[in-house]
């Protein structure tokens, strides 16, 4: 069992495109395993995709079901739990909106970003077996953000505006 450290801004290697994986074996599983662990083991973690622990290869994961039940006394948040998604494609998108990402590998920064509502994606899990997925709202903002990862992208590099758009986290006062 391993926990990853995450790679931060401005590494070189958040800047790389990911290699498809071709090879669905335990050692994947365990990958993913570790992986998983990593992004649970963060502040606020609802995704993670490979290339921030260094690992260039085309896969992500995302489970926004704990911020389900933190908004559920605003506003219901639609989820399908744990997404492991490799080799993401995503098919469709409809609707733009702007809304505030954080990172883990952007930790002191949050952004307003533009992205589309919904999605519609095929991916494959961790067997081999593709998948097609629809989401809307907060989890397809966090699968977009995460896929983003995959092409070297951050979400500082789709800021609605670097000067009005980008803030510095609030740091919490110690108790």
């Amino acid at each position: 069992m391993t926990t990853y450290k995450i790679i931060t801004y401005p590494d070189k290697r958040l800047k790389s495109i990911a290699k498809p994986v071709e090879k669905f074996d335990n050692d994947l599983r365990f990958f993913l395993s570790d992986l998983e662990r990593t992004m649970r083991a963060g502040p606020g973690g609802v995704g993670i995709a490979a290339p921030q622990v260094g690992k260039n290869q085309r896969i992500v994961i995302v489970d926004v079901s704990s911020m389900a039940e933190r908004s559920r006394k605003k506003k219901p948040l639609k989820h399908q739990g744990k997404m492991v998604l490799i080799n993401p494609e995503i098919t469709h998108w409809d609707g733009m909106v702007i809304g505030r990402e954080g990172c883990m590998s952007v930790p002191d920064y949050t952004g307003n970003v533009i992205r589309a509502e919904r999605i519609t994606l095929d991916a494959y899990d961790e067997q081999g077996k593709q998948h097609s997925y629809t989401c809307e709202g907060f989890e397809a903002r966090a699968v977009q953000h995460e896929i983003d990862h995959l092409d070297g992208l951050l979400f500082l590099d789709r800021l609605v505006s670097r000067h009005n758009d980008l803030f510095r986290r609030k740091i919490k006062p110690s108790k």
